[in-house]
């Protein structure tokens, strides 16, 4: 069959591809067909009354979108590569979808995050037909994890096992004094004040939807690991989008477990500090769960602690980005 005829896509082989949509990205792989909308090949879902919305941040951005675009809901949505994924080859597809944006819903991205007009403005300000802002929270809730921090090295990329710095292993790292392998209650309670503190000064300073009395509300299932929020916070941030948009209907709950790919051990000392029992009843989780799969705390610390000497300078850093923290802890 012979392929439409149109301008091929500036970063893909020149190749055409039967079917393909004129003008748009030519290529099909595993990325391009699951962000098909996206790449052009296939339409944006028809205009049928409902809104457009576009959803735009990290896989939390993508959570919502998910809760939001699901049957009978009163948005139309499109799954976008995350922000932290988009080149200046998508930048032409990202546009050819803000002509259409009815309400742009956004983390709060910096203006040319990464050397491109990806900030939330710089969107806002390129979409053709003046969507509705509505700016939600980069989540990250560390009461139930009061040793999980996140270390961003560019140099160094991740540590293996899973992408989560502890304390107390950062200590171990950098020659400090240990922590304590169990925080006292009063630090749980600390390190959980800490993070209401900023996460609720980052939503006013963004103007973004509350989302503290979510998670507190949701306990024990407020969280997987400190940046993936568990369903009921998720569930009831959608439905506070749809609200801030002025948008009547309602959010079902999902039928599986969103962010499911990590989950964090959970001590019950934390669990009785905050007074909270465990998703099941039970006083907390031994073990990581990553990708379906039981990994013992031991086996995570031993790994990093190997590459924090393969990295030198990573500990330190991190350990200073995270003082405040840590001060709570020791």
């Amino acid at each position: 069959m012979q392929a439409r005829e149109g301008p091929l896509c500036p970063t893909c082989p020149r190749v055409r591809v039967p079917g393909a949509l004129p003008g748009y990205c030519q290529r099909v792989d595993g990325r391009t067909r699951h962000y098909g909308t996206f790449y052009g090949l296939d339409p944006v879902p028809e205009d049928d009354g409902r809104p457009l919305v576009l959803v735009h941040g990290n896989c939390q951005a993508e959570s919502l979108r998910v809760l939001l675009g699901r049957d009978g809901s009163p948005v139309r949505t499109v799954r976008i590569p995350p922000v932290h994924e988009l080149e200046a080859g998508d930048l032409p597809h990202l546009d050819r979808l803000l002509a259409h944006v009815d309400v742009l819903v956004s983390q709060p991205v910096r203006a040319d995050y990464r050397d491109l007009p990806l900030g939330t403005a710089q969107l806002l300000a390129r979409a053709a037909r003046a969507p509705r802002p509505v700016v939600v929270p980069v989540v990250r809730w560390a009461a139930l994890f009061p040793f999980q921090v996140i270390v961003r090295s560019p140099a160094a990329g991740e540590p293996p096992v899973v992408p989560y710095h502890d304390l107390r292993t950062l200590t171990l790292a950098a020659g400090r004094a240990p922590l304590p392998e169990v925080p006292a209650a009063d630090a749980v309670r600390a390190v959980r004040d800490l993070s209401v503190r900023e996460l609720t000064e980052r939503c006013r300073r963004h103007g973004a939807l509350e989302v503290v009395d979510l998670l507190l509300a949701a306990g024990a299932g407020a969280a997987h690991v400190v940046n993936h929020p568990g369903n009921p916070v998720l569930v009831g941030l959608a439905r506070r989008v749809l609200e801030a948009a002025g948008l009547p209907g309602e959010v079902a709950e999902p039928q599986r477990t969103l962010l499911d790919s990590v989950h964090a051990p959970v001590l019950p000392q934390v669990l009785a500090a905050l007074g909270l029992e465990g998703p099941d009843g039970g006083g907390g989780a031994p073990a990581w769960v990553v990708a379906g799969r039981e990994v013992a705390d031991e086996e995570v610390r031993a790994a990093h602690l190997d590459w924090y000497r393969a990295h030198p300078g990573v500990a330190e850093a991190g350990l200073a980005r995270h003082a405040e923290a840590a001060a709570l802890l020791a």
